[in-house]
C-alpha cells in the first residue's frame, strides 16, 4: 500500500513520493492490459470467437507499433537490435511485469530469446477451453508480436519454440519464442491498421514531459543500461516515472480506439456507443478497484478523489482535460472535462467522448468501486458556480451517502473480474 496525498486540482503525479510513482506505474500497466478482459465478452456475444479474434489483431497491431515507438523514445533506447524489442516490451501494457514474467535472454544484437514463467493471460483463457487458448497464443499471438517487434526493427521476426495448449498440461515455463533478427528477410511494413490510428489525435499526442517539481535525480532518466529481466520501476527517477505513467495512460487510449475502430468496422453504427461504454465501464470500475487499494483510499470523497486524479480514463492531462475540485466542507466533489483532444477525434470513438456524449457509466463505475453509497450527478455548465468555464464540455457532482444504500455493482465491472488480474499482486519491487 501506499499513501496517496491529499486530492486537489494538480497534476496527477505532483507531490507524490518516488514509491508511490514506481507502484501506480505497475499498477498502469495491469490496468491496461485488463482493457481486453473487458471489452472481449462483448464482443463475442456479438460477433462471436473469430470475430473477436479479428478484432484483437485489428486493435494490438493498430496500437503496439505507435506507443512502443513512443516509450523508446521517452527512455532513451532506440535502437534496431534484439535487446531494444525486449526493454520496449517491459514498459508495453500488452506485457505488464510479473502478471505475464518474461524471461529475457540476449545473444546478441540480431538473436535472443524469451519464457514465460507465468502467463496470467492464459491463466484467464485455458478455463475457457484449448479453442480459446489457440486464437490467443495463435491466431493473435502471431501477427501481433511482429507487429511489435518491427517498431523497433521491420526485419525482426518472432518464432515459437513451444506454446499452449500446454502438453502436458502443467508445462513450465508456460511458452518459450526465439527472435531473430534477419538482414537478408524483407522487411515487414507498417501495419496498415497502425496506420490509420497514425491519424488520430491520441497518436499525434506530444511525448509527455518529465515534471519539473519531482526529483530527476532520484534514479535513471533512461534505460540506457543492460536489459534486466527483473526490472522495477524504482530504479528510474520520480521525474521519469511521472512521464512514463503519462505514456502508459496514453497507450490505454490508444489501444481503446483501436478496439473502438476495429468494433466499428464490423457492427452498425448503432451499435459501436453501446459497446464502448460497455467496455469503458468495465475496466474503469476494476482499473478504480485496483489504483485504490494500492493508494489505500477510503470509501470516502477524499478516496474518490484520489482515484479520479490518477485514473488512466481521465489522464493523461494533454489529452483529457480533467479537472479534480473537491470541497470537503460542503462534502461535495466536481469532476470536469474540457475541450481537450480526446473530444476531438474526428469519429467520436474515445472513452472520454463516450462518458461526455453518451452516458456516465464509466464515471460512476469509478467512484462507486471506492465509494458505493456514492451519488454522481451530471450538472447543467449554466447551473455551476462559474457558469460553466470556458471550454468545459461536462460537469459532474459527487456526493458520498454512508447511510444509503449501497450501488449493485454493474455487469460490466463483474465480467471484467473474470481475469486473475483482478486480484493479481506484485512481489517485486525495487
Amino acid at each position: 500500500m501506499v499513501d496517496a496525498p491529499a486530492p486537489s486540482t494538480l497534476r496527477p503525479w505532483s507531490g507524490r513520493s518516488h514509491g508511490e510513482l514506481a507502484e501506480l506505474v505497475r499498477e498502469l500497466l495491469l490496468v491496461g492490459h485488463l482493457i481486453d478482459r473487458s471489452g472481449m465478452p462483448h464482443l463475442i456475444s456479438r460477433l462471436g470467437r473469430e470475430g473477436m479474434a479479428e478484432v484483437a489483431i485489428d486493435e494490438w497491431m493498430a496500437a503496439s507499433p505507435i506507443y512502443t515507438k513512443r516509450l523508446q523514445r521517452l527512455l532513451g533506447f532506440e535502437g534496431e537490435t534484439v535487446e531494444v524489442v525486449f526493454k520496449g516490451m517491459q514498459f508495453d501494457i500488452g506485457a505488464p511485469p510479473e502478471f505475464l514474467d518474461f524471461r529475457y535472454i540476449v545473444h546478441d544484437d540480431d538473436h535472443g530469446e524469451f519464457q514465460l514463467a507465468h502467463c496470467g493471460a492464459l491463466m484467464d483463457v485455458e478455463p475457457m477451453g484449448e479453442e480459446y487458448v489457440r486464437t490467443m497464443c495463435h491466431d493473435i499471438e502471431d501477427p501481433t508480436f511482429d507487429a511489435t517487434a518491427i517498431a523497433t526493427n521491420p526485419r525482426a521476426r518472432m518464432t515459437p519454440v513451444h506454446r499452449p495448449p500446454r502438453k502436458p498440461v502443467d508445462r513450465l515455463p508456460h511458452c518459450a519464442w526465439s527472435v531473430t533478427i534477419d538482414h537478408d528477410a524483407d522487411p515487414l511494413p507498417f501495419p496498415a491498421q497502425a496506420e490509420r490510428l497514425s491519424t488520430s489525435q491520441a497518436a499525434g499526442l506530444p511525448m509527455a514531459e518529465r515534471p519539473a517539481d519531482l526529483p530527476s535525480n532520484n534514479g535513471a532518466d533512461a534505460y540506457d543500461f543492460p536489459l534486466d529481466s527483473d526490472l522495477t520501476t524504482e530504479r528510474f527517477s520520480s521525474a521519469t516515472l511521472a512521464a512514463t505513467a503519462d505514456e502508459i495512460c496514453l497507450q490505454q487510449h490508444l489501444l481503446a480506439r483501436a478496439f473502438l475502430l476495429a468494433t466499428a468496422d464490423r457492427v452498425g453504427p448503432d451499435e459501436i456507443a453501446g459497446i464502448g461504454v460497455a467496455q469503458a465501464t468495465g475496466i474503469a470500475g476494476l482499473g478504480a478497484k485496483r489504483l485504490g487499494a494500492a493508494l489505500g483510499v477510503d470509501a470516502d470523497l477524499a478516496g474518490v478523489a484520489a482515484v479520479l486524479e490518477v485514473h488512466p480514463l481521465l489522464a493523461p492531462r494533454a489529452y483529457v482535460a480533467t479537472e479534480v475540485k473537491i470541497d470537503e466542507a460542503n462534502s461535495v466533489l466536481e469532476v470536469s472535462i474540457g475541450a481537450c483532444p480526446a473530444l476531438n477525434e474526428v469519429d467520436g470513438l474515445s472513452w472520454p467522448a463516450l462518458v461526455v456524449e453518451h452516458d456516465d457509466k464509466p464515471l460512476r463505475a469509478i467512484v462507486q468501486a471506492i465509494a458505493p453509497t456514492a451519488t454522481v450527478e451530471r450538472l447543467s455548465l449554466a447551473d455551476t458556480a462559474t457558469d460553466g468555464e470556458a471550454g468545459e464540455r461536462a460537469r459532474w457532482r459527487i456526493t458520498v451517502d454512508p447511510d444509503a444504500e449501497p450501488a449493485p455493482q454493474t455487469t460490466e465491472v463483474t465480467l471484467a473480474e473474470f481475469s486473475t488480474g483482478a486480484n493479481f499482486t506484485f512481489k517485486r519491487r525495487g
